[in-house]
């Protein structure tokens, strides 16, 4: 039997920029010091405690992790920079967003204070809810998404790497549709020196980081990635998308039922989701037109999944209702209920109630950690533009113009393990020979 583990070359530093520090940001980049400091386990991060064996299936077992097979950046090499429209450092705000426990915040607080966010680029009319005092002052989209760029060199120079990704996981913006700005690369700068309202800061930041060479995950629904202009962008400068809205909760438990019951042929006839949310994302998503971006990342999955053309008897009148609450103390620990309505032999009907209390930022942020660095790590493969092979990680995942995305979660898992294992075989050393 042969078995090969390659090494690819690691680089000395990766400099990982956060567009928000809020829950979600500050509890990953707390979460990475913590395991450093050898206080918390990397749970979640299937870079950290899968193998490449064991992501396709197999035992695994005493096999390197999937970071060290591949030579990702070692988590003691990983430095941060972040932008928020508050000034709060990263401990105040971690503090505000009060999901980690006090011992925790205790031993971790000399850390935590020492990141400062950048002003960020902010236009009140896409978060109407929030109000940020720490905002970049600007002419125009054009001047704005230049100070990102000028923010971006800065810090990479101050980190002394070239090695940088981008984590896009701000408040979720009001719901936009493409528009003639997003066409090509030409017409989105044009857009943007002419203040074009279809241009959000989401895309400011993304135009940003690809015209900078720095690989983009898009942790929210906003649009981002998914227009012509930046993928085009992004695949021109040779620059690696990925998104888009991260797959944590209710939606990871829904795509991994539905293929469950299209799998044994089981009908759907209704599926109702509702949230109670409390944190800052929470009131950001009680504007209505905030809340249709989160609509439409999480109703599409369904019929992606269960394909009712293919099986109209089975799915093709599924009522399909989703909502979120803002519901203040239930904070970050945010509860989702699902009522599941089914139909079985002879269209007898029966039903299926899931009450999931979770974590929001406790689970999203391992799947930060692993994009993180992905990401970095395929553009040093050459690897350019959307990267369908991260879809495991979303919602809406991004996907190829001749291709559907892909919701399922098993078939994704298929797909990000094949992709893993291929980078695996192409790597530049040879740590284990024949047994």
């Amino acid at each position: 039997m042969v078995l090969v583990h390659r090494v690819a070359t690691a680089p000395d530093k990766l400099l990982v920029f956060t567009c928000g520090l809020g829950s979600v940001a500050t509890t990953f980049i707390a979460g990475v010091e913590a395991v450093r400091r050898g206080i918390g386990l990397p749970i979640g991060s299937i870079t950290q405690m899968h193998s490449i064996c064991s992501i396709e299936g197999g035992i695994g077992q005493g096999e390197p992790s999937i970071a060290e097979s591949l030579g990702l950046c070692p988590l003691n090499s990983i430095e941060f920079a972040a932008w928020d429209i508050f000034s709060q450092n990263a401990l105040q705000a971690a503090q505000h967003a009060n999901v980690l426990c006090r011992d925790h915040m205790d031993k971790l607080s000399d850390f935590l204070s020492t990141i400062k966010p950048m002003q960020a680029a902010f236009l009140p009319e896409y978060v109407s809810k929030l109000a940020g005092n720490h905002t970049k002052p600007f002419q125009n989209r054009y001047e704005l998404a230049e100070a990102l760029r000028r923010d971006i060199r800065e810090r990479m120079a101050e980190a002394s790497t070239d090695q940088a990704v981008l984590i896009l996981c701000g408040s979720t913006e009001i719901h936009l549709k493409q528009c003639a700005c997003h066409r090509s690369p030409d017409a989105f700068l044009e857009g943007m020196k002419s203040d074009d309202p279809g241009i959000s800061p989401s895309q400011l930041y993304a135009w940003a980081a690809i015209m900078e060479g720095v690989p983009i995950a898009n942790a929210t629904p906003n649009l981002m990635g998914e227009v012509a202009a930046l993928c085009q962008l992004a695949h021109n400068r040779g620059v690696p998308i990925a998104g888009k809205d991260l797959k944590t909760g209710q939606t990871f438990i829904k795509t991994a039922l539905a293929p469950a019951f299209q799998a044994r042929s089981l009908g759907v006839s209704g599926w109702f989701s509702t949230n109670i949310l409390g944190n800052r994302d929470g009131l950001a998503l009680d504007d209505e037109r905030s809340f249709k971006a989160k609509e439409a990342t999480k109703t599409e999955v369904l019929n992606g999944i269960l394909d009712p053309k293919t099986h109209p008897d089975l799915y093709s009148n599924i009522t399909h209702k989703v909502r979120i609450n803002y519901y203040p103390p239930r904070g970050d620990a945010k509860e989702g209920w699902d009522n599941i309505d089914l139909f079985g032999w002879l269209g007898y009907p029966m039903q299926m109630k899931i009450n999931f209390l979770c974590r929001d930022s406790i689970l999203a942020a391992p799947l930060i950690l692993d994009l993180a660095l992905l990401l970095p790590f395929a553009k040093r493969q050459g690897d350019r533009g959307i990267q369908p092979w991260l879809s495991f990680f979303f919602k809406s995942p991004h996907s190829l113009p001749e291709a559907s995305p892909i919701h399922d979660l098993f078939a994704q898992k298929v797909m990000l393990a094949h992709q893993l294992k291929t980078y695996a075989a192409n790597s530049a050393r040879t740590v284990s020979q024949w047994t």
